[in-house]
């Protein structure tokens, strides 16, 4: 009998995928160098960002089966080899001065090892942690989170010392071989597998696991109403999250006066609340269901968004602004484990990869949004004021979801009573 591996390695494994693929948030650190040094213009070097956002949501979406029919391992070593020779790709583009190269290397082929190493992990994870769901995703989706934090300034460096080609260089032959490593380890549970002692307290009542409300296919959750809540709750949480990223140094200089100087630190710290806020609230999520978690992420961004253009207060903004990157990074993080109570495990990758689409669609929805009402109304205010207009209708999604729920717990008490009564 094969020695059962350790989760917590699994999860490491994990962070090790999230941590190498998270370093796309850190491209705006290739931007200026690219600029200065090629001649190219800043729309064109920022269109590298969003071609590799695009590719992740699509790749994720269409790949998701790919995850469930030959596993973790392999789906991470796909993820390995596009994003790796992705990066390493974008240093030849570099070398021959060809923007439309770096497109192909770094947006479309970095792009696809972008979203199958996305959702790999993470629905690896789940099965993993049945005690634990919110914990293990959030540990994973906050090494996506955090990875600027890491990456941005070992990028700095190494192109000031090597230059900007030999850093795509290094930087592709470092993920490859992390990420390599930590694919060969991925691997889900045996069947039936538990955690040590877990199954002990279930048997003796110490510990209640919750039945996941239905187990479908991928193909058969789309049909259902509450896939598409899920996907506008998500969508309406990305679309204003990344417009505020995307607007945030601008906005804080003509709220509340901050310098340039000032807004571009509070830009750095909103990287490191987007990570935090991942691991805490989707370890909350366990505690208090993943349903009122997703609508106190709305009520607090109502709040807050209402707010934000009336604080005269330099602490108070940054307090506000710094609330709502926790939930932003904690919609990420808490939507695997949602999936999964919702849908159950059996196809949870291809069907997080289908929920991921609305990350695609909020990416490019969000900056463009929030640019074209800035341009319309003048001022930031109408801005945050549309946006907490839209987290009203996520508040009432998350509402109407929970009709849903009741609805499906109905009917497995039924089917439960009708067993007992046949037994």
């Amino acid at each position: 009998m094969s020695k059962v591996k350790n989760r917590w390695l699994i999860a490491a494994a994990a962070v090790g995928i999230h941590i190498s693929i998270g370093s796309v948030y850190a491209w705006s650190v290739f931007t200026k160098p690219m600029t200065t040094q090629l001649g190219w213009d800043l729309k064109s070097v920022q269109l590298t960002f969003s071609i590799a956002i695009l590719f992740l949501g699509l790749s994720a979406a269409f790949l998701g089966h790919f995850v469930e029919k030959h596993g973790p391992k392999k789906a991470g070593l796909l993820s390995t080899i596009f994003f790796g020779v992705g990066i390493a790709g974008s240093g030849i583009a570099i070398q021959v001065e060809s923007i439309y190269l770096l497109y192909l290397c770094y947006g479309v082929l970095g792009g696809i090892g972008l979203g199958v190493g996305y959702i790999t992990p993470v629905s690896t994870l789940v099965k993993w942690f049945p005690d634990r769901r919110g914990l293990a995703t959030g540990l994973a989706i906050m090494g996506f989170g955090f990875a600027s934090f890491i990456g941005g300034p070992l990028m700095q460096k190494l192109i000031m010392s090597f230059g900007i080609a030999n850093t795509f260089f290094i930087l592709g032959a470092i993920y490859f071989i992390v990420m390599l490593a930590s694919a060969m380890y991925l691997s889900p549970p045996p069947a039936g597998w538990m955690p040590a002692g877990f199954q002990d307290k279930l048997n003796t009542g110490k510990k209640k696991l919750q039945a996941d409300l239905s187990q479908l296919t991928a193909n058969e959750a789309v049909k259902t109403r509450r896939f598409w809540y899920l996907w506008i709750m998500l969508f309406i949480n990305v679309s204003c999250g990344i417009a505020v990223i995307s607007v945030a140094s601008p906005m804080a200089q003509e709220i509340v006066g901050m310098s340039p100087v000032a807004a571009a630190a509070v830009v750095g710290l909103i990287g490191l609340f987007n990570g935090a806020g991942r691991i805490a609230w989707a370890s909350l999520s366990d505690y208090i269901g993943r349903p009122n978690t997703y609508t106190a992420f709305f009520i607090i961004q109502i709040i807050a968004f209402f707010l934000l253009p009336n604080i005269t207060s330099v602490l108070l903004f940054q307090v506000t602004l710094y609330l709502i990157m926790t939930c932003y990074g904690g919609g990420f993080a808490s939507i695997p484990a949602y999936i999964g109570d919702m849908f159950g495990t059996k196809q949870l990758g291809a069907i997080h990869g289908y929920i991921l689409t609305a990350w695609a669609a909020a990416g490019l929805a969000g900056p463009i949004f929030a640019a074209w009402v800035r341009e319309t109304t003048g001022s930031y205010t109408g801005t945050l004021s549309v946006f907490a207009g839209m987290f009203i209708i996520a508040l009432l999604v998350s509402l109407f979801i929970r009709s849903d729920i009741r609805q499906l717990r109905g009917q497995q008490a039924a089917q439960a009573s009708g067993m007992t009564k046949a037994g």
